[in-house]
C-alpha cells in the first residue's frame, strides 16, 4: 500500500492530508494547540483514530502514541543519538527505524529484518511531502504515526 503524505501550506498548526495511490483522501491529520507537537489523526470521514503528543521535557525528541480505544497510550517513539544517520526506537513493537544522514529516507523493519515500511521525502514541493510504502497493511495507523513523529522531530530540530 502506498500513501502520499502532504503537509498543508496555509495552516496555523501542523496539518496534513494523506492520499492513496488513486489520489483519494484516506486520512487527515490536524495539529492542536499544545506544548510541543500534538497531532490528531482521523479517517476521511472525520472519525478520530488516534494522536501523537511530543514530550517536551526530553533531551532528544520523544513522542507518545495514543489510539482511539479510550485514548489508550500504546507506546513511544524517540530519537536516539547517532552519528551520520537518523535512528529512532519504538517501544510498542520490535521494529527498528533507520534513516539516511539527511533524514529524507527511512526504513522500518521488524525484529527478523522484514520490511514494514519505506519512507521517502519528495523534493521540490512547497510543503513537506512524503511517500510511504507500507508492506503490512494491518500496521497502517502505527506506520502513519511513526512518519508524523519523524517529521515533527525534524521540524523541532530545524
Amino acid at each position: 500500500m502506498k500513501l502520499l503524505l502532504r503537509q498543508r501550506i496555509f495552516s496555523w498548526f501542523d496539518s496534513y492530508d494523506i492520499y492513496d495511490d488513486c489520489q483519494t483522501l484516506v486520512f487527515h491529520v490536524e495539529g492542536k494547540l499544545a506544548w510541543g507537537h500534538r497531532l490528531e489523526i482521523s479517517d476521511h470521514t472525520g472519525k478520530y483514530l488516534g494522536r501523537i503528543n511530543e514530550e517536551i521535557f526530553s533531551f532528544l525528541p520523544r513522542f507518545s502514541l495514543y489510539v482511539v480505544e479510550n485514548d489508550t497510550k500504546i507506546g513511544e517513539i524517540k530519537k536516539e543519538f547517532a552519528l551520520f544517520r537518523s535512528v529512532y526506537t519504538l517501544n510498542c513493537a520490535d521494529w527498528s527505524i533507520e534513516g539516511d544522514w539527511v533524514s529524507w529516507e527511512f526504513s522500518v523493519r521488524d525484529g527478523q529484518g522484514n520490511r514494514i515500511m519505506e519512507i521517502t521525502k519528495e523534493l521540490f514541493h512547497f510543503s513537506d511531502t512524503y511517500t510511504l510504502e507500507i508492506f503490512q497493511e494491518e500496521h497502517t495507523l502505527l506506520c502513519l504515526m511513526i512518519m508524523l513523529a519523524i517529521d515533527a522531530a525534524n521540524c523541532s530540530n530545524n
